[in-house]
């Protein structure tokens, strides 16, 4: 099974926030406007596993290596940090069918996801199946960027994109789409019988 640390990647942190688009073409020429950089559209998928502490998902990419995320932070629809660990994954169904037989599977986010840098703040305009129309910031702490730096960049974005509260949102796409506390998604199925 491959598997392999980003460079044995300690816990990062960002400052995030993730709100409902009312308009999504507005959205995508603000961010044009607005960016420092643009790096692109993404097609993603997201297998979201049982996990008792924080999120665990793999993400596969179309056109790149899929990757393990593990992540923690608080349910709140203010900007708020969230620590993580990232793996790049090679052998992606094996590792995914252990998985799912050790945790079990909450279920599968697709996205397309356009991304856009403001200087250290990730832009993300996400059109998610059978979710709608989405809008992330997240503000990627360093060495040379703290919380602070970081809460002020989100407000500020918020601002220039018109956020209002009543768009933020305090979840997942994942618990949006299958609630942590649903039994109904928490499938475990038996795998294959290979020997030990």
């Amino acid at each position: 099974m491959a598997i392999s640390p980003t460079k044995n990647p300690p816990l990062r942190r960002n400052i995030e926030v993730k709100a409902r688009l009312h308009s999504l073409s507005g959205a995508r020429d603000c961010a044009h406007r607005v960016a420092t950089e643009y790096l692109g559209i993404q097609f993603q998928v997201d297998t979201y596993f049982v996990c008792s502490h924080g999120r665990l998902k793999m993400r596969e990419i179309e056109g790149s290596d899929a990757q393990l995320i593990w992540y923690q932070r608080e349910d709140s629809h203010l900007p708020r940090s969230s620590d993580y660990q990232i793996f790049s994954v090679h052998n992606v169904e094996e590792l995914k069918q252990l998985l799912t037989g050790a945790y079990g599977v909450l279920g599968i986010v697709a996205k397309q996801r356009e991304i856009f840098l403001q200087r250290f703040v990730r832009i993300h305009v996400d059109q998610v199946a059978e979710l709608g129309n989405f809008i992330e910031f997240e503000a990627v702490l360093s060495a040379e960027t703290g919380e602070s730096e970081g809460q002020v960049a989100i407000r500020e974005l918020c601002h220039e994109f018109n956020i209002n509260s009543n768009s933020l949102l305090s979840t997942s796409y994942g618990d949006m789409k299958f609630p942590r506390n649903s039994k109904k998604f928490q499938h475990r199925p038996s795998l294959p019988n290979q020997g030990t």
